[in-house]
């Protein structure tokens, strides 16, 4: 054989070589940002080092919105991940998009991999199931909107941590009487204060159990009762009790730089706020409009789930399904939820939590897990399922800034978001059929 044939053979038998231990690739894209972004990456890294079969790689695509259009194009063009992150509203898109996911309790089962649906937060995981009880998506990232305060100001103010929508007018009028910009204000505005408001008071937002019993649905959160406490909040911006900070988390520097003394958001904004705040702060259960009920009933979620995506081969569904293992074992939950404010997405890792010290060493953090397991869920509390709804929650939001411009009445403005969001759902329900 001559000198250039052993080269040959030598290339062929490297390439050969080197492909039988190739480590077959995940693609895992996602919608976390920042530092929540790097935690991301330590997940997969820490994951890829435990074997050397897979390596999940996370991909940054945006925010949520973002990051779910990616992912229906990309599949469109045969392009996708096998594992994308799907906030909580996406829910019903992904599920009417026949063909397009591998439900996640049938890929754990298909690859061999142990799954215990009982495992799992009720309140966390009854959101994603079938009606028949399948788990859709694994859970991830899922929170619920909390009352974070300044103790510090609320303090200097001699105001209480408030319990009801009266305590939170009264404690917001003693701190901006002495000295703050504002009293309160929240982020996220349609989740907090349509979707868990109406959760927290068993109030439905829709028929058909919140969209959960069928797309025929119709939104129904026009009521009375939360035109009025919409109405109370937008006269407290008269007077600087209540400041609209926008979209989202954007007034979060709201109350991290001291100018508000209350904030309503989600739970997971612990991380960002034991860093950036410069004071003693705390978090305790959204207020309860007593005019509405005696108690309350339970808080829903929000965040996201990882979607796995149909048209890949058997061993990229093995690595992706031994990856998800990981991702919900007690040890990774636990870390997760510590580090970000996230609930426990299972008992096991939520008691872990609790034997390491966590809560002990840091009150309050377990107020997200107590909230949504308040009450035995209601069809009115067990979250919803709506079509478009990340179309109808930008419409919410318009109506909710012409509240707080003074352009329209709560009334004018809940009435104005459910005829356009219906308008929605029907476009929505013609397409899924």
């Amino acid at each position: 054989m001559s000198v250039k044939s052993l080269l040959c053979a030598s290339a062929v038998l490297a390439v050969a070589g080197s492909t039988a231990f190739a480590e077959t690739e995940i693609q895992w894209w996602h919608a976390m940002g920042g530092t929540n972004g790097e935690r991301v990456n330590k997940i997969a890294e820490d994951f890829n080092a435990t074997q050397d079969d897979y390596k999940v790689v996370p991909v940054y695509k945006g925010n949520y919105t973002e990051t779910m259009t990616a992912a229906i194009a990309a599949f469109r063009a045969k392009e996708h991940p096998q594992l994308v992150q799907v906030f909580e509203v996406g829910t019903a898109t992904m599920m009417s998009a026949k063909g397009a996911i591998y439900p996640v309790e049938q890929l754990m089962n298909d690859a061999g991999e142990p799954f215990d649906g009982d495992a799992f937060l009720p309140a966390v995981v009854s959101y994603y199931e079938t009606p028949e009880g399948e788990l859709l998506s694994m859970p991830f990232n899922s929170s619920t909107p909390v009352l974070w305060y300044n103790k510090d100001a609320l303090d200097a103010a001699g105001a209480e941590v408030p319990e009801t929508w009266d305590e939170v007018k009264t404690a917001a009028q003693k701190l901006v009487d002495n000295g703050m910009k504002c009293g309160v204000s929240f982020g996220w505005q349609s989740w907090v204060m349509i979707e868990n408001f109406s959760a927290w008071h068993n109030l439905p937002t829709g028929t058909q159990e919140n969209g959960f019993a069928g797309f025929d649905t119709e939104l129904t959160f026009n009521n009375d009762k939360l035109a009025a406490r919409l109405d109370d909040v937008a006269s407290m911006g008269k007077d600087g009790l209540f400041v609209y900070g926008g979209r989202r988390g954007d007034s979060l520097p709201l109350f991290t730089n001291g100018e508000c003394g209350m904030w309503m958001n989600s739970s997971a904004y612990y991380g960002s706020i034991k860093d950036q705040a410069g004071f003693e702060f705390g978090q305790t259960m959204l207020p309860l409009d007593t005019k509405v009920a005696d108690a309350p009933q339970n808080s829903i979620i929000g965040g996201a789930t990882l979607w796995v995506l149909a048209g890949h081969e058997e061993e990229e569904y093995k690595g992706t399904a031994k990856f998800l293992t990981y991702l919900s074992s007690p040890e990774v939950q636990a870390w997760w939820h510590q580090e970000t404010g996230y609930v426990p997405i299972t008992t096991a890792a939520y008691e872990l939590s609790k034997e390491q010290g966590f809560y002990d060493s840091n009150p309050g953090t377990d107020t997200a897990i107590k909230q949504l397991s308040l009450n035995t869920p209601t069809a009115n509390s067990r979250g919803l399922r709506y079509g478009n709804f990340v179309q109808v929650r930008d419409v919410i939001n318009e109506e909710l800034e012409a509240l707080w411009g003074g352009e329209k009445t709560a009334q004018e403005a809940l009435d104005a978001a459910v005829e356009r969001g219906n308008d929605l759902l029907r476009k929505f329900e013609r397409t899924a059929k």
